[in-house]
């Protein structure tokens, strides 16, 4: 399962399987579905435009540079000199046809921003949703930057593209199609030499997929690691300044895009090379149209109107040909990314809810951890035969050497991870019987580094409580302690914070993270190192905080303070992912040997000296 969350792992599986991605694609192509066949409709018509121009020239040497001004036409019994007639149409009609085509196309543009921005921002949309879905695990063993580039650069690259692509597909095809029409016109014998050379041309296509899906995986994953990079030195400015390291992160970035550049001159290679064949192909089609041209020319069998208005067909027909590699190019890149936007879809979440989810009201009696087994790698145990049971309004302290199993133990109460074996248990139900959500309604977190969203104060406080009353603010802002600091603002609850909440001090951000879980109001509260991070003035304030937090609910606290610890109704002692000991502070200091008085006399002793 660990495997099926790592992006790194995709083979874009599909990229071929053009059906399977259409039908996939359809959801988001529906809604749009009548300004995309209204665009297709208009790329019909510039298409075959492109064979007027080349059909005009027939007439106009026929009739007007090598015609005889003798020549007539009778027509609705009047006379029309056909040199003097078409001398004067032709540039009219020339005017007219540029009009045409520049309105057409003006319409076939806007309707492709229009389509394809559509698109886009449905499928980003669907594709946010599915983020915000997504395990924790997912986010454990992906980097930032690779889940930025998989979920807004890909989709902009499937979606937006496409439309302009086919859109040109569309307009190629009945090019095509008219021209070979006007070439069919003026010399089937000459059309049947041009097709089949534009035919051979187009063969080296076929060599091309295969690399460009490669290529192409692998430049997604460097621009991942290369967006990491930036995220990276942006949040760890200070330490990047405090330990010097700006050399290594420029030389980090340095070998990650000299490595993308590789990839793009790999694929250049092996793709560039088509075109100039594809010229040498097309040059000796024209060349064998001249030989074949001049001989009907010459016996009579083809006028100089109808071979210039053939060479001209063929010429034009020929020059989508040429670039036909970079077009599809482009269509395989769109397609690859394409495939790479499903599988997200694919990708099955581990943990959620029931298809038939018992009713979570209250927490009666007790949580119990029953012979807990769990890993994050497999073949790593964390926990081992974990058993441990909490009563309802019983403040249990997990102390233990770091790396034992502590943040492992919360982090399974709210489900953010799933047990391996044994269960957790909420009044004898197993928490995997719950809804999700409706599970996690009854719990509240207090991390060590708390997040807070750029917004408002009051914008993160109500992520607690959307639907908070300014009363129920105002008495969490007293009971976190955060009334005198949030007078002393101008704009008080409306203060902006900035990314993470950078511009509060540590305390501060604490503070405002208990008031959210205040105002939460759920019966159980985890407590991950609150005040681990903190000053001993900063902690007495948060710790006061806290204090108030904690009544009358069902608490698990990590905690390296002994006064945290000592105020605990019972300690759990956590070693190498066992329960090894559980009791009262006194208690515990009384088994010799004891791993709790080993932790004490280690960490805790010298905290109770200096609070003495």
């Amino acid at each position: 399962m660990i495997n099926a969350y790592k992006l790194k792992d995709t083979k874009s599986k599909d990229a071929f399987k053009y059906s399977y991605l259409s039908k996939k694609f359809f959801p988001y192509l529906k809604p749009v579905l009548p300004k995309a066949l209204l665009n297709i409709a208009i790329a019909i018509p510039l298409g075959l435009l492109d064979g007027v121009v080349a059909l005009s020239l027939r007439p106009y040497l026929d009739y007007v540079v090598n015609g005889n001004a003798e020549q007539t036409w009778t027509f609705l019994g009047h006379t029309v000199h056909i040199q003097s007639w078409f001398a004067t149409i032709i540039p009219f009609g020339i005017v007219t046809f540029a009009v045409v085509q520049g309105l057409l196309k003006y319409l076939s543009n806007y309707l492709t921003d229009w389509t394809a921005n559509k698109m886009s921002l449905s499928l980003k949309k669907d594709l946010f949703r599915k983020l915000t879905t997504m395990d924790t695990q997912f986010f454990d063993i992906n980097s930032s930057g690779l889940i930025l580039t998989r979920f807004f650069t890909d989709p902009e690259t499937a979606s937006k593209d496409i439309i302009e692509i086919f859109k040109s597909f569309i307009m190629a095809i009945f090019g095509v199609l008219g021209l070979v029409c006007v070439l069919l016109y003026n010399s089937w014998q000459l059309a049947i030499i041009g097709v089949t050379v534009m035919g051979i041309a187009m063969t080296p296509v076929i060599f091309i997929r295969k690399k460009i899906k490669k290529v192409s995986n692998a430049n997604m994953v460097v621009s991942g690691n290369m967006t990491t990079n930036f995220n990276e030195t942006v949040a760890g400015n200070k330490i990047m300044a405090a330990y010097n390291l700006q050399e290594l992160q420029n030389e980090k970035f340095r070998n990650q895009t000299d490595e993308q550049f590789n990839l793009i001159i790999s694929l250049t290679k092996r793709v560039g090379w088509m075109s100039p064949i594809m010229y040498f192909v097309c040059s000796i089609g024209i060349a064998l149209v001249m030989m074949f041209g001049n001989h009907l020319i010459l016996t009579g069998a083809l006028t100089a109107g109808a071979f210039a208005s053939f060479v001209t067909s063929l010429l034009l027909l020929y020059k989508p040909t040429k670039t036909l590699g970079t077009t599809l190019t482009k269509l395989q890149n769109t397609f690859v990314a394409m495939s790479r936007v499903f599988e997200l879809f694919d990708i099955q979440n581990k943990i959620k809810s029931p298809e038939h989810p018992l009713k979570f009201q209250e927490l009666k009696e007790k949580i119990e951890f029953k012979k807990v087994n769990f890993e994050y790698e497999e073949g790593i145990p964390v926990l081992k035969d974990f058993s441990l049971c909490v009563k309802k309004g019983e403040t249990i302290a997990l102390v233990g050497n770091s790396g034992g199993g502590k943040s492992t133990v919360v982090n399974l109460i709210p489900r953010f991870y799933d047990v391996n074996g044994g269960s957790i248990e909420f009044d004898g139900t197993n928490v995997k019987h719950f809804n999700l959500n409706e599970l996690r309604e009854h719990i509240a977190f207090v991390f060590q580094d708390n997040f807070l969203f750029s917004g408002t104060l009051k914008e993160n406080l109500l992520m607690g409580k959307a639907n908070a009353t300014d009363a129920e603010i105002a008495q969490v802002v007293q009971l976190a302690h955060l009334d005198e600091f949030i007078g002393s603002l101008e704009n008080g609850l409306d203060t902006y914070v900035g990314e993470r909440g950078t511009t509060l001090s540590g305390g501060q951000r604490q503070r405002v993270a208990i008031a959210r879980a205040m105002l939460k109001g759920s019966e159980i509260v985890i407590l991950d190192e609150a005040t681990s991070a903190l000053d001993n003035e900063s902690e007495a304030i948060v710790q006061k905080a806290l204090d108030n937090l904690m009544k009358n609910k069902t608490v698990f606290v990590i905690a390296h303070r002994l006064s945290t610890i000592k105020n605990a109704d019972r300690i759990a002692v956590i070693n190498e992912g066992k329960l090894v000991e559980e009791g009262t502070h006194d208690e515990l200091l009384r088994i010799e040997k004891g791993h709790y008085k080993h932790l004490y006399e280690m960490q805790f002793k010298t905290q109770e000296n200096i609070n003495a």
